[in-house]
C-alpha cells in the first residue's frame, strides 16, 4: 500500500485548519503517538492533529482522503493488540481534547460523552447522580471511552453486567471522506434497519471515527462482597467457575489467577495482603454486588459452600474497603508485572465457560512442546482467558520463529472448542495473521467488502485487523 508522504504545504494546511497549538511535529509528541501497550513496537507518525471539534475531525479525514494520507486514531495508547500504531506513518488523530460530558440524563439514565474522555472519570461522575456504568477494563484509569469503544472492551464485570456493546446507544461518528453521522437513536429497542451502531463497535477505527457515544446507564449498586479463594490444582480453580454458575449465583466478577500470575503482581507490587503457600497453584478472585446485604451475605455462604468441595486453603474475605482495592490493585497490574520482569506477548483467548480448564491444559500443554513458559489469568466468570507468554531463556530464533507456530495451535484449539482469538484486546496489528483460524475465505471477503464500502481508499487506520489493500 502506498500513501503521500506529508509535505511542509500539508502542514501548514493543517496549521492553517486547526492552529498551530494542534498540529504537533515535535519528537516528544511523534514518539508518544508511536506506541502504546502492545509489546515494544514503534512506528512514529509524520503529525499528530489533536482534534477539538467534530467539525475538526471532518476537515482532518476529508483532507486526508482527498490527499491519501493515512490516518490513524489515537486514544490513550492503552491498547494490546497494536490498534492505535500509524504503521504507515501519516496522521496520528489524537482525541485527548474531545475529553467532556456533553449531557448527562438522569431520567432516562443515559450520558453522553465525547470519546477522549477516561473511563473512570465518566464512571465517576455518574455514580454522584446515582447511577451506574459497568464496563471496567484493567485501564479505566487512563483509557478513553473511545478506545473502549473502538476494542468493544469488557473488563472483570462481564459476567454479570456484559460489556461495551451492551450501553452503546448511538453513535456521531465521521467517515473517512469528512461526512458526519449518527448511526442510531437514543432509544433502548431499535429495530429500524440494519444495526450500524453495533457494527462500529469493535471495529476498531477501521470503518470511521468516532466523535460522540450515547450510554445507557443503570442504578448504581450499594454493596459488594470480595473472596480470594486459593486452589491446590489449577484446573479444579478453572471447573469451580462453572459450578458456581451453575447454583444461580451471578458474580459481578470471577477472576482468575494462575500462581505465577499473583506471585508476580504481589512481588511487583510489594504487598503482603496475599500469603502464598508453596502447594497454592491458582486463585480465584470472587466479587458478589447488590443493594440488599442479606442476600449478599447469603449468596457468599453458597459461594463458599461450592469452592470448599474442591481441594482448596482458607478462603480470604476482604473486610474492608482497603484491603477490596489491593486485592483489585494485584489482579488488574498481572500484565504489567509480567511485562517488568521479560519481554512478552499476550494472547487473548476466549471460550464457552465450562470449557475453560480444557483451554488451560491445552495451553500448558503447547508451551512445554514448543519451549515457552505462560502466565494465564483472566475473566473466568465469561471464558477469558490472558495468556501471557515469556521470552524469559528462550533464544531469539526461537522467539521469532517457533513461537508463532506454538500460539497458531494455541488459536487452532480455542476456536475446535468454540471459541474465538479475542475476547476484548481486538484483532489490530498483532492478530490478523491468525484471522484465518476464526473465519473461512467467504467470511473474511464480507468483513473486506464492509471495510471497502466505508474507506474504499483504505486511509483509515490501515494495515489492522487485515492487510492494507
Amino acid at each position: 500500500m502506498s500513501f503521500k508522504k506529508l509535505t511542509t504545504d500539508d502542514i501548514n494546511y493543517f496549521i492553517q485548519m486547526l492552529g498551530a497549538e494542534k498540529v504537533l511535529t515535535d519528537n516528544e509528541n511523534l514518539i508518544r503517538c508511536a506506541s502504546d501497550h502492545t509489546e515494544d513496537f514503534h512506528y512514529k507518525p509524520e503529525v499528530v492533529l489533536q482534534a477539538e471539534t467534530t467539525e475538526d475531525v471532518s476537515k482532518i479525514l476529508h483532507y486526508c482522503n482527498e490527499q491519501n494520507i493515512s490516518l490513524t486514531p489515537r486514544g490513550a495508547g492503552t491498547g494490546l493488540s497494536g490498534g492505535a500504531l500509524p504503521i504507515f506513518g501519516g496522521v496520528s488523530l489524537d482525541m485527548r481534547k474531545m475529553n467532556k460530558i456533553i449531557h448527562l440524563d438522569t431520567e432516562n439514565f443515559q450520558v453522553t460523552v465525547e470519546p477522549g474522555m477516561i473511563t473512570e472519570e465518566l464512571q465517576n461522575a455518574v455514580k454522584e447522580k446515582g447511577l451506574f456504568y459497568p464496563p471496567d477494563p484493567a485501564s479505566k484509569g487512563s483509557c478513553f471511552i473511545g478506545g473502549n469503544i473502538a476494542e468493544n472492551s469488557g473488563g472483570p464485570r462481564a459476567i454479570k453486567y456484559g460489556v461495551v456493546k451492551d450501553y452503546v446507544l448511538n453513535l456521531e461518528v465521521v467517515m473517512p471522506n469528512g461526512d458526519v453521522m449518527w448511526t442510531g437513536a437514543n432509544v433502548l429497542k431499535n429495530a429500524t434497519g440494519y444495526n450500524l451502531t453495533q457494527l462500529l463497535v469493535g471495529s476498531e477505527g477501521t470503518l470511521c471515527v468516532v466523535t460522540k457515544i450515547v450510554l445507557r446507564l443503570i442504578p448504581a449498586v450499594k454493596n459488594n462482597l470480595l473472596l480470594l479463594v486459593p486452589f491446590r490444582n489449577a484446573s479444579e480453580a478453572c471447573k469451580a467457575v462453572n459450578a458456581i454458575c451453575m447454583a444461580g449465583i451471578t458474580p459481578s466478577a470471577l477472576e482468575f489467577m494462575e500462581r505465577d500470575a499473583i506471585e508476580c503482581a504481589v512481588n511487583y507490587y510489594q504487598s503482603s495482603a496475599v500469603q502464598l503457600r508453596e502447594d497454592i497453584q491458582a486463585h480465584l478472585l470472587i466479587e458478589l454486588d447488590g443493594n440488599y446485604p442479606e442476600h449478599l451475605y447469603k449468596e457468599a455462604e453458597k459461594t463458599s459452600e461450592i469452592v470448599a468441595q474442591y481441594d482448596i486453603d482458607e478462603i480470604l474475605f476482604a473486610d474492608t474497603a482497603e484491603q477490596k482495592e489491593t486485592l483489585w490493585k494485584l489482579r488488574k497490574i498481572v500484565g504489567e508485572a509480567v511485562k517488568g520482569n521479560s519481554i512478552y506477548k499476550e494472547e487473548d483467548t476466549v471460550v464457552p465457560r465450562a470449557y475453560l480448564p480444557q483451554l488451560l491444559e491445552c495451553v500448558k500443554a503447547i508451551g512445554k512442546k514448543y519451549g515457552f513458559k505462560s502466565v494465564c489469568y483472566g475473566h473466568a466468570g465469561d471464558g477469558n482467558l490472558h495468556v501471557n507468554i515469556v521470552k524469559g531463556d528462550m533464544n531469539d530464533e526461537d522467539w521469532n520463529h517457533k513461537l508463532p507456530i506454538g500460539i497458531r495451535e494455541i488459536f487452532t484449539e480455542v476456536v475446535k472448542l468454540g471459541g474465538t482469538i479475542s475476547g476484548e484486546h481486538g484483532i489490530g496489528l498483532v492478530q490478523k495473521g491468525y484471522m484465518d483460524i476464526a473465519f473461512n475465505e467467504k467470511q473474511i471477503a464480507l468483513m473486506k467488502s464492509i471495510k471497502n464500502i466505508f474507506d474504499p481508499k483504505g486511509i483509515l487506520n490501515p494495515g489492522k485487523i487485515f492487510e492494507a489493500k
